[in-house]
């Protein structure tokens, strides 16, 4: 009886074991599912990386783009406007010119002088033949005399009486400005008209005797 009993015991302890046991196939399902869990996220990072190496070479190629653009326009102005400090030196030469032509103009020993009209005569072939070099090479003079006061292109440096001209006409020119293509090179020094003292005088009393009235 206690053999019998005793088999009974190890039955039923033995049945438990295996019903405790996970069964292998489901032991490899769970490996499998694990390892295609893992396999997407290695796939999504990957996505991920690849998204980033594009970003970046968009990046990379409008930088390049940009770079390029700014070495052609720089290339351009170097080209276009290279001379500019030069130019600018030079007009010195026709400065120097006009200054040379007002102090014999204004030598008294030299007045009403053959002499004086061919000195004068040669500094004005010289004047335009410098002009000339100038206009070719885009370097032009500004127009001012009789001309409204441009701040673009002339300095007031005096005003001047004048009734017959509109306060702000250009009535006299002490340095000549330049333009090189569309860039100013210096600009013109000139006198402006106003009116008369008189004149304005006269105006105020107008206005005082309406203001009464």
């Amino acid at each position: 009886m206690e053999k019998e009993e005793n088999l009974k015991n190890e039955n039923s302890i033995t049945e438990k074991t295996d019903k405790e046991e996970i069964p292998s196939d489901t032991k490899i399902e769970s490996q499998e599912s694990k390892n295609i869990d893992e396999e997407k996220e290695v796939e999504k990072t990957s996505e991920e990386k690849i998204l980033d190496l594009e970003d970046k070479l968009t990046r990379t190629f409008a930088e390049m783009e940009n770079q390029r653009r700014r070495f052609e326009k720089e290339k351009e102005e170097a080209y276009e406007y290279g001379g500019f400090a030069f130019a600018k030196e030079a007009l010195n030469l026709i400065d120097n010119l006009e200054r040379s032509k007002q102090i014999l103009e204004n030598d008294e020993s030299l007045k009403n002088s053959d002499a004086l009209k061919k000195m004068l005569e040669h500094f004005d072939i010289i004047n335009k033949n410098l002009i000339s070099i100038f206009t070719k090479n885009n370097i032009k003079p500004i127009e001012s005399l009789n001309k409204k006061l441009d701040p673009n292109f002339h300095q007031a440096m005096m005003e001047v009486e004048d009734d017959q001209k509109e306060p702000g006409t250009i009535v006299q020119e002490i340095q000549k400005g330049f333009t090189i293509k569309d860039r100013l090179l210096r600009p013109a020094l000139v006198g402006v008209s106003k009116k008369s003292s008189k004149i304005q005088h006269k105006g105020e009393e107008n206005k005082e005797n309406l203001g009464n009235k």
